[in-house]
């Protein structure tokens, strides 16, 4: 299986406009993050979680030319605004399939409603077919992927487990049940923030806490604002089985 870091930056990407944030002015392609997202690869399958405002320029800089599905963890704008540029997919592959809570699919609907339609259409627009995904097990393709529920905040979230590999974003708390889910891993990817604590999303220290508690092989950090710091120096403080993710980062598990 590979993973690509599609983006590995917070809401407002990095640099954020109009910041003077020294990890805004930075030289290190590293510190420039667009928004989080993930290429999944195995077999001949090809899924991405979730689909937000950068996913024009993620498809074409991993010179991706074929997906089998989008998967979302939640409805936020930087989580899905970039639905609309499934359409080079779709008009080569027809509908796109998306698996979600129904929650985040009535979201869809709302905001994406010329996609959902299905009288007198506009030629042009894309097309979907949705999948309900809930606190159980699902197939894709030949592999069944196990959800883990979170809290990003009051909002639930979903983050993913793909056999050996697992992706949480966006969660500031998991229950102890849902964390046995976890167990044996080989890679966890986590949301860490920011130093400071935060409402709705962990902060480095209570990622590296969750990451003790679910005790992968190897951990990669990932949603991350400019005030978690420069990449390279936030790196060497980290314990030797915690990496940052930066874009374009490619793993194999």
């Amino acid at each position: 299986m590979k993973v690509t870091f599609l983006g590995t930056g917070t809401s407002q990407g990095i640099p954020v406009i109009g910041s003077n944030h020294p990890v805004c002015l930075s030289n290190d392609p590293k510190d420039k993050r667009l928004r989080v997202s993930v290429l999944v690869e195995w077999d001949n399958y090809t899924y991405v979680i979730d689909c937000g405002p950068d996913f024009r320029q993620q498809m074409l800089n991993c010179k991706c030319t074929r997906i089998n599905g989008i998967i979302f963890t939640h409805e936020h704008a930087d989580h899905t605004a970039g639905l609309d540029d499934i359409r080079p997919f779709f008009f080569k592959q027809g509908n796109i399939p998306i698996y979600a809570h129904k929650r985040v699919i009535k979201s869809l609907e709302r905001r994406f409603d010329y996609i959902f339609e299905t009288q007198d259409k506009y030629p042009g627009a894309p097309g979907v077919t949705e999948f309900e995904v809930e606190n159980k097990p699902f197939k894709l393709g030949n592999m069944e992927i196990v959800p883990i529920d979170g809290m990003h905040d009051k909002l639930q979230v979903f983050g993913y487990r793909f056999r050996d590999f697992a992706y949480l974003t966006d969660m500031n708390r998991v229950v102890d049940e849902e964390i046995e889910k976890l167990r044996g891993l080989k890679v966890l990817v986590v949301n860490a923030l920011r130093l400071q604590p935060h409402p709705s999303h962990f902060s480095l220290q209570q990622a590296l806490d969750f990451i003790a508690k679910v005790n992968p092989e190897r951990a990669y950090l990932t949603h991350i604002s400019a005030l978690l710091g420069f990449h390279e120096e936030v790196q060497q403080f980290l314990p030797k089985n915690v990496f940052l993710a930066y874009d374009n980062l490619q793993i194999t598990i």
